[in-house]
């Protein structure tokens, strides 16, 4: 009885540790967007560190915690995760050499965020929200086929908008997106079979 008892508190320790760690990075997510939004200088220090297309390719690899942590079911590592797919974009220096296409499509993406809210943009934040929750519920009600589905069409789109937004510039963004999609259906696919394995 007392070892069952024991058991249950672990379990409520855990999950309590696992929901004070996602409210802090919850949080601190909404601190950092608002602060990159909110002060210019971090605005154009966070972009000209996202011309370096390490930033690029390592973003949509942070897809891949996301779905870990859906899959268990922590809270912490979906909110790290997040966090780390929003901040990744300025961990990289300022490279030395930066494509023109990467430029363009960068300037189009800084006019584009400062210049006000519009039925459109609020249709694209709308899209990117439904892409994080769609991912998260196909992995917790592990729904493979819908996860793939998800990551897929959001890769498709990504392409899509960016070119038909900003015209050549845009197919700068098809190789890391491309890669990015490839190397999250294999990591779907991994915890896919270790699910089946472990059942």
């Amino acid at each position: 009885m007392f070892k069952k008892i024991g058991e249950i508190l672990t379990k409520m320790d855990k999950k309590r540790i696992d929901n004070v760690f996602g409210f802090i990075f919850l949080l601190a997510i909404v601190i950092i967007i608002y602060y990159f939004f909110s002060d210019e200088r971090f605005f154009y220090w966070a972009f000209e560190r996202h011309q370096n297309i390490l930033s690029w390719y390592i973003r949509p690899i942070f897809i891949i915690p996301i779905v870990v942590g859906a899959y268990l079911k922590s809270f912490s590592i979906i909110s790290i995760s997040i966090f780390s797919l929003f901040t990744s974009m300025f961990w990289f220096p300022v490279p030395d050499k930066v494509d023109e296409k990467v430029i363009g499509f960068l300037n189009f993406e800084k006019e584009y965020l400062t210049s006000g809210w519009t039925s459109e943009k609020i249709t694209i934040v709308s899209v990117i929200l439904l892409f994080f929750i769609f991912l998260i519920y196909a992995t917790w009600k592990r729904n493979w086929i819908l996860l793939v589905s998800v990551i897929l069409i959001w890769a498709i789109w990504k392409v899509v908008h960016s070119i038909f937004s900003s015209g050549s510039d845009g197919t700068s963004i098809i190789k890391p997106a491309v890669i990015g999609a490839i190397l999250c259906i294999i990591g779907v696919l991994f915890i896919k079979n270790r699910n089946k394995n472990n059942s």
